[in-house]
């Protein structure tokens, strides 16, 4: 074979004398080692950045040069190296001459001969000092980044586009007693209040399948079994095209403040109890004191009338003058139950066309604080595009409100009921119907819920269900009762759709 003659600029063979100064001249950190692995020379540049003469490196003394966190991987690598005779690569950190240490690739490659007996080896220092820094820095960045979110008093997580969680902090394993792999596959089922997963689930993937806000409040399990209130909320984060690329959600415990928001309801509500008994009190004072002057002016003529009558010779003047006083009086106290009734008579509805599932939904809105509170679920089973009726929308919520109130307080006490209602709308030929429906103890007499002042709970009035009657039959409705099945009661009330009572423009 001939022989390949190397040629430098010009076509000048490159002897060994050229070489040297090549590698004594090259911009990079160079070394060669025996076959055993001892190094036996090193370039100019390297000894200019270690500080020291060739005789101090060469052998094993360049390990006095590594740093002594490095030393034994470095070593346990070169050695593995030379028994396998494969590359060598390891990240170590050498001491410059300034006693400064930075860190290197160390890289090198056997050289065979014919035979494939190696010959030398030779390899490169590739400074990574600054993208070591940069690495660590990042590094750092990301644990202090990662620190923060696990310190957050709040419950941090992350899902994919497609709701898959990705990381939850630390703050929701303490809570939970739960770790990522738990949440995966809605797993986080069981983190959720029974109650509150189905409303819980409805939004999260409402949000998902639309990119909107996800935003609930609703208990979150601790790991002791207790359940707390807790206000969630998630946003998408977008790329440039607007994708979703990632959601970041958080969950705020409330629970403090809800229960302190449930304490001032059930405070104003005692108040507002204590006011109406005040207010009877001293309506009931106030017509005591109205009715009775003519009644006793009606007792007193009537005792006089009696002596006049009763004498030897009766005196049909006298008589007649007390039966006179007798009809003033007894009119005057007639006159006075009117003016009471028509101060609490209700003065007409003022009508407009209403679309009846949506006040359905706005009462919904209204008592699902105090549903909450009771612990009782809702759910609407709502027939869609219903007629409008002629109606008083706030006289219409009132009625509502005063059935939903009276469901969820009957099956307050009975903890091993369901404690759920169900509202209905339906039309029929001639009107629309509501029925709120509740699984309590039911009714033992229902013809007369309707009465004022009857009411089967204890601390009741028992005007409410009166007036919601009044309310609908004021609309040309009416508001019936029966038993529901396997147990509870169904309130019903229809609508007409045409108004028979007055304006013919509704």
């Amino acid at each position: 074979m001939r022989r390949q003659r190397i040629e430098g600029q010009q076509g000048q063979p490159l002897n060994e004398q050229n070489l040297q100064k090549l590698v004594e001249t090259i911009p990079a950190f160079l070394w060669r080692a025996r076959p055993d692995g001892e190094i036996d020379y090193v370039n100019r540049r390297l000894l200019e950045f270690l500080g020291s003469p060739l005789e101090e490196i060469v052998g094993w003394g360049w390990t006095e040069k590594v740093h002594p966190d490095d030393i034994a991987f470095k070593k346990q690598t070169w050695l593995s190296n030379l028994k396998t005779l494969g590359s060598h690569s390891a990240n170590c950190r050498f001491r410059g001459s300034d006693g400064s240490y930075r860190w290197f690739d160390v890289r090198g490659e056997p050289l065979r001969d014919r035979d494939g007996v190696v010959q030398n080896w030779y390899g490169v220092l590739v400074d990574i000092d600054s993208q070591k820094n940069a690495e660590e820095a990042a590094h750092q960045s990301e644990l202090k980044l990662r620190e923060i979110i696990d310190t957050v008093p709040s419950m941090l997580w992350s899902a994919s586009p497609d709701g898959q969680p990705t990381h939850i902090n630390q703050w929701v394993c303490n809570y939970s007693g739960l770790h990522l792999e738990n949440f995966l596959d809605l797993g986080w089922k069981a983190f959720i209040h029974p109650e509150d997963f189905p409303a819980t689930v409805q939004a999260f993937y409402h949000s998902i399948q639309t990119g909107e806000t996800y935003e609930i409040v609703h208990r979150l399990r601790r790991a002791d079994g207790q359940y707390r209130w807790h206000h969630a909320r998630g946003e998408p984060l977008r790329d440039g095209q607007r994708r979703i690329i990632q959601w970041y959600g958080s969950a705020v415990d409330i629970d403090d403040g809800k229960k302190a928001e449930n304490e001032l309801r059930a405070t104003q509500a005692q108040l507002a109890r204590a006011s109406q008994a005040a207010a009877v009190a001293e309506l009931s004072a106030s017509i005591a004191h109205e009715i009775n002057q003519p009644l006793a002016g009606i007792v007193t003529s009537a005792e006089a009338c009696q002596t006049w009558l009763t004498g030897d010779s009766p005196n049909l003047a006298r008589a007649r003058g007390s039966i006179e006083r007798i009809i003033r009086d007894g009119n005057a106290a007639a006159d006075i139950i009117r003016h009471i009734r028509a101060l609490f008579k209700q003065t007409a509805p003022t009508k407009a066309r209403l679309q009846i599932n949506e006040v359905i939904e706005e009462v919904r809105r209204l008592a699902q604080d105090e549903l909450n509170r009771r612990s009782v679920s809702i759910e609407l089973e709502l027939t869609r595009s219903l007629p409008p009726v002629p109606a008083d929308r706030i006289q219409i919520q009132q009625v509502l409100m005063n059935l939903i109130r009276n469901g969820a307080e009957a099956m307050q006490d009975a903890s091993h009921m369901v404690k759920r209602l169900i509202i209905r709308s339906q039309c029929t030929a001639e009107s629309v119907v509501v029925e709120v429906c509740d699984y309590g103890p039911g009714l033992t007499n229902s013809e007369k819920i309707f009465e004022p002042f009857y009411s089967t709970k204890q601390d009741g009035v028992g005007i409410g269900l009166a007036i919601s009657r009044s309310i609908v039959q004021a609309h040309g409705g009416m508001l019936r009762v029966r038993d529901n099945q396997p147990q509870g009661v169904i309130f019903s009330f229809s609508l007409p759709l045409q108004d028979t009572l007055d304006d013919p423009r509704l």
